[in-house]
């Protein structure tokens, strides 16, 4: 079984950088997409990031475009989130899904929990 473990998170004043990573037990090609979403208690979780793993090309919601980079290592078989200029509105638990989501009124859905991490907390303070 594939398992997806996320790994980064941490606490971080606002303006401050964190480096997510998503390390998959197994070869990251055989899965189209791997992206990250957030959630946090109460709230709708929300798609962030989608990277195409072998074309490399990349999705991001529009809330964290220009912050944050999503990227892949082939090698190590592990996704990236870079998050710069980070707001206390990005303060969630972060996880990672080998899924393709769906894209529709400008949002990335994913909805396959089978397919998720754990997720990482991320708290960013002001």
């Amino acid at each position: 079984q594939v398992q997806l473990r996320e790994s980064g998170g941490g606490s971080v004043q606002a303006g401050g950088s964190l480096r997510l990573s998503c390390a998959v037990s197994g070869d990251i090609y055989i899965y189209s997409c791997i992206g990250w979403f957030r959630q946090t208690p109460g709230q709708e979780r929300e798609g962030v990031a989608l990277i195409y793993t072998r074309s490399q090309s990349t999705v991001y919601a529009d809330s964290v475009k220009g912050r944050f980079t999503i990227s892949r290592d082939g090698d190590k078989n592990t996704v990236y989130l870079q998050m710069t200029s980070l707001k206390p509105e990005d303060s969630a638990t972060y996880y990672c899904a080998r899924e393709c989501p769906a894209m529709a009124g400008g949002k990335l859905h994913f909805s396959l929990p089978e397919y998720w991490g754990r997720g990482t907390q991320v708290t960013v303070s002001s």
